[in-house]
């Protein structure tokens, strides 16, 4: 059964937009790493002051072994003025019968 992993830092998202839009390659090979470790889904949000990262993995366990292999993503969180640490949180689904989508 896959996991929602969440990664919540204090952060600036405008930055991290504006990053993204400048070293687009750079994203895009972190992404195809991440796709070789197994995700099957991933979204940035952000308010005024925080960023979270909502993925999809096989397991936890997939994750880990993506994140360890992945150096850059500490200068992506520099560039986006990221003043925390990342709070990382696994998410099971729950048998609740009523899901929409």
């Amino acid at each position: 059964m896959s996991v929602l992993m969440t990664l919540r830092v204090s952060g600036d998202a405008r930055k991290l937009e504006a990053y993204v839009a400048a070293n687009s390659a750079a994203f895009q090979a972190t992404a195809e790493r991440a796709k070789q470790h197994g995700v099957t889904r991933h979204r940035f949000y952000g308010t005024d002051s925080e960023i979270i990262v909502v993925d999809e993995w096989p397991d936890e366990e997939s994750f880990q072994a993506f994140f360890q292999a992945s150096p850059e993503i500490a200068g992506y969180m520099e560039a986006a003025g990221v003043t925390s640490e990342p709070v990382i949180t696994f998410w099971r689904p729950l048998d609740t019968h009523d899901e929409v989508g």
